[in-house]
């Protein structure tokens, strides 16, 4: 541990994932030192990072404070450190049904918009002949996720118990990107068509912590 601090996060300047991780970091104070991997490069396919991440995917952590542990997927370190250093109970739950109703939400962001919204972008920009079908598959699967965002949202400000949370954590990356991002300009208008869920981003922007971390990935791109 020579940076010193309590956890190496390993990020990357791109991808939205690892970025849920200082969101909470923040919220908590604990200290943080984050290792940019090369994705462009394949660096998070190579040894040293692999070694840490056998799937050589970002982000992972590791806990200086916990014998060097190593974790990795994002929701996963997500529930790890609320649940191991969240001493004050700011993202606990006194119901235990909204416990599982925040991991409901960190499942449906692994599986149901990590997934959509990245191969989205895979076909928008990455893939090297234009499939109009899959771009539209994909972009329909956005619209369809913003859709259950928007029906959970109506009437409450937060996705679970009346407050931020880490589900709010989790979902809000991808989603702001995709809004800010992915669509062609006109062809979707988030506040007349999703209001709720264009509230959340705003609110969500408006968290010290996602302001500050936010700034440092928008100014990456």
């Amino acid at each position: 541990m020579s940076h010193g601090k309590q956890f190496t996060l390993y990020n990357s300047k791109m991808g939205p994932n690892g970025w849920k991780i200082p969101f909470l970091f923040e919220e908590l104070g604990v200290t943080y030192e984050t290792v940019f991997v090369d994705v462009e490069a394949g660096d998070q396919k190579k040894s040293p990072f692999v070694d840490l991440n056998p799937n050589g995917r970002i982000p992972a952590i590791i806990d200086h404070s916990n014998d060097d542990f190593v974790l990795w997927e994002s929701d996963a370190i997500l529930l790890y450190v609320v649940n191991k250093y969240d001493k004050e109970g700011k993202f606990s739950f006194s119901d235990p049904n909204d416990y599982y109703r925040q991991v409901q939400w960190l499942f449906f962001q692994a599986s149901g918009q990590g997934p959509y919204y990245g191969q989205a972008i895979h076909f928008l920009v990455y893939h090297p002949k234009q499939v109009p079908t899959a771009v539209k598959r994909y972009f329909d699967e956005i619209k369809r996720v913003t859709g259950v965002l928007e029906t959970a949202l109506n009437g409450r400000e937060w996705l679970v118990g009346g407050k931020f949370g880490i589900a709010d954590m989790a979902m809000f990356p991808w989603q702001s990107i995709a809004i800010q991002f992915m669509f062609p300009e006109g062809s979707f208008e988030l506040a007349k068509e999703a209001p709720h869920v264009h509230a959340w981003l705003l609110r969500m922007r408006e968290r010290e912590s996602v302001k500050k971390v936010w700034a440092q990935f928008e100014g990456l791109l």
